[in-house]
């Protein structure tokens, strides 16, 4: 898609969109019952009859995507190797993923793709890691609210040193360390992903936030790798790359990216008729990791013999990662490559 079209595109959907959005959190209400708006449980483990997701005529990811880090707060260098890794794997050159053992992360964004637009392309098979912008010392404090997080991409894009990119393609992550805490953060959200305001941050950019929850709330934003305390009998998985908090924020990532491409301006793939509270395709399937998941089970999940962690996706450099499903439209209800009827 061309620059001044996708443009066109953005400005137009700016008018149409409403000033905000549904957010996410990987574990239902507390007690088990449904509450409106944010933080809402949007389990859906039937069939098509129960879901209505459907296509708004907005447009997908279509373009290559580039996906540029913004580390929010002090981020030590082996968790940020852990990320990388995870975005690396979305889509690795062939050769490279020809030697990762299937089931793999590229795999699952298999899936995503199978999405499209009005034109019948599909969302990009081409995701790529791109240029990244640190703000270590917190320039905005250590609490932000929703629209704090557009500021910090405005000051990553509009930065006097080697300022983040804009293009067609972008996407921008902001990761906020364990320090900072985030409007709704634990109590209702654990992510969300939206545009950025031309008024706010000078151009309309598809862009998500996630929590690092390791020292607020695991048990909301890192299960299975942390239970909640109402939910007796049951231990915590072992997380597969040692960290629950940066272990737990992968699969958070996995479920915004994978809105954001297949949603990424609120008017294209959704459930429900008010796309300012979107049950989207990863809200659909929120909690389950494998086959037979739903309620307070995961799923079949794969097991390390060496560490007894629990992860369904490999990736690359070696690296196993736990990321939930999302709804494959071609059958119809939740699917992942690490499903027991795939081949």
């Amino acid at each position: 898609m061309q620059m001044r079209r996708l443009a066109a595109l953005l400005v137009a959907a700016l008018l149409a969109a409403p000033p905000a959005v549904a957010a996410w959190r990987p574990w239902p209400p507390r007690n088990g019952t449904a509450v409106e708006g944010l933080g809402a449980s949007k389990k859906f483990e039937g069939s098509s009859e129960f879901v209505k997701l459907q296509y708004h005529m907005g447009p997908v990811l279509a373009a290559s995507i580039t996906v540029h880090p913004i580390w929010y707060g002090p981020w030590p260098a082996p968790q940020k190797r852990t990320i990388r890794a995870f975005l690396r794997s979305l889509a690795p050159p062939p050769a490279e993923e020809a030697r990762i053992p299937r089931p793999s992360v590229a795999a699952w964004w298999r899936t995503v793709r199978l999405y499209t637009d009005q034109t019948g392309a599909n969302v990009s098979a081409a995701v790529s890691l791109g240029a990244e912008k640190s703000d270590a010392s917190m320039s905005r404090g250590a609490r932000l609210s929703r629209m704090d997080i557009q500021a910090v991409v405005r000051d990553a894009v509009a930065a006097r040193t080697r300022p983040l990119p804009v293009d067609a393609g972008g996407v921008y992550l902001v990761l906020t360390s364990p320090e900072v805490l985030v409007e709704d953060f634990c109590g209702q959200v654990c992510g969300f992903h939206y545009f950025t305001f031309p008024s706010v941050v000078g151009y309309t950019l598809p862009y998500a936030w996630v929590g690092n929850s390791a020292r607020r709330c695991p048990e909301v934003c890192a299960y299975p790798f942390a239970i909640p305390a109402y939910v007796p009998g049951r231990r915590p998985e072992s997380p597969p790359n040692a960290d629950v908090g940066v272990d737990g924020m992968v699969s958070v990532i996995a479920h915004e990216l994978a809105e954001l491409a297949s949603n990424p301006l609120a008017n294209a793939w959704y459930a429900g008729t008010d796309p300012s509270f979107p049950t989207e395709i990863a809200d659909l399937c929120e909690g389950i990791y494998g086959t037979g998941g739903g309620g307070a089970y995961t799923g079949q999940l794969l097991t390390d013999a060496r560490s007894g962690a629990a992860y369904n996706v490999n990736g690359a450099g070696g690296r196993r990662f736990l990321v939930q499903w999302v709804w494959n439209p071609v059958l119809s209800y939740c699917s992942g490559p690490n499903a027991l009827d795939q081949d």
